[in-house]
C-alpha cells in the first residue's frame, strides 16, 4: 500500500479499519469510562486476563492506581451524577477494593 492509499481525500492519514474511537456503536459516556478503569484494575488484579494477549499477570501498585482514580472520581463527580452513575462507581470501587485486600494479604503471607 502506498503512502498516498493511506490517505485520506484530505490528505490526512486514513483512519485505520476497526478504530474504535471512531465507531458510532462504542458509546462513550460515564458507565463506559468507569467500567474501562475497572477492567484495567481486575487486569492489574490478577482476576482478568489481558484483553489481547489472553493471560493473567497481578501488580498491585497499578491496581491501587487504579482503584485511587476511580476513588477521585467519584470524590469530584459527588452530586453530579446520576442515581445509577453513582451505584455503579460506589459498586466497582467496593468490590475493587476488596479484591485488593485480599491480593494484597496474599502477598504479605
Amino acid at each position: 500500500m502506498s503512502e498516498e492509499d493511506a490517505r485520506d481525500g484530505r490528505g490526512a492519514p486514513a483512519e485505520p479499519d476497526g478504530d474504535t474511537a471512531a465507531d458510532p456503536e462504542v458509546p462513550i459516556d460515564f458507565t463506559t469510562f468507569v467500567l474501562s478503569l475497572s477492567s484495567s484494575a481486575a487486569y492489574h488484579l490478577g482476576i482478568a486476563p489481558h484483553p489481547e494477549e489472553q493471560r493473567e499477570c497481578r501488580n498491585l501498585p497499578m491496581a491501587k492506581q487504579t482503584i485511587d482514580i476511580l476513588s477521585i472520581l467519584q470524590e469530584k463527580t459527588k452530586g453530579n451524577l446520576t442515581g445509577e452513575e453513582e451505584r455503579l462507581l460506589a459498586e466497582v470501587l467496593y468490590n475493587l477494593r476488596m479484591v485488593f485486600v485480599d491480593a494484597a494479604a496474599e502477598c504479605r503471607e
